[in-house]
């Protein structure tokens, strides 16, 4: 059983930055994908990004290349999202999930079956 906890999300203006943090515990990323997701007010929860711990890489929604940028920590067992450049649209509550989807599902969240809670991420003037 894995227990994940966000945190770094809060109310910023546009074009501004914040980074949010995934933390597992009970259990290593090792061997998984680790993936945001983000809900919006009113729309379905969609991709934003993801990683595989063991090798690296990286995948980004279109909408958030350029701007986003997804990494670990393997001291703090923590995937972090750094989120630039933001703008209204991001807002949403970010979660973080957990699974072993194949890459061609990487961004299917049904592959995912350890979920945080999500943090509110605002980005209003």
């Amino acid at each position: 059983q894995m227990q994940l906890v966000e945190s770094g999300g809060g109310l910023v203006q546009p074009g501004g930055s914040l980074r949010l943090s995934c933390a597992a515990s009970g259990n290593s990323f090792s061997g998984y994908a680790v993936a945001w997701f983000r809900q919006p007010p009113g729309k379905e929860r969609e991709f934003v990004s993801a990683l595989r711990w063991s090798g690296g890489s990286t995948y980004l929604a279109d909408s958030v290349k350029g701007r986003f940028t997804i990494s670990k920590n393997s001291a703090k067992n923590t995937v972090d999202l750094q989120m630039n450049s933001l703008k209204p649209e991001d807002t949403a509550v970010y979660y973080c999930a957990v699974g072993r989807p194949i890459v061609s599902a990487i961004r299917n969240q049904q592959m995912y079956y350890y979920w945080g809670q999500g943090t509110q991420v605002i980005v209003s003037s």
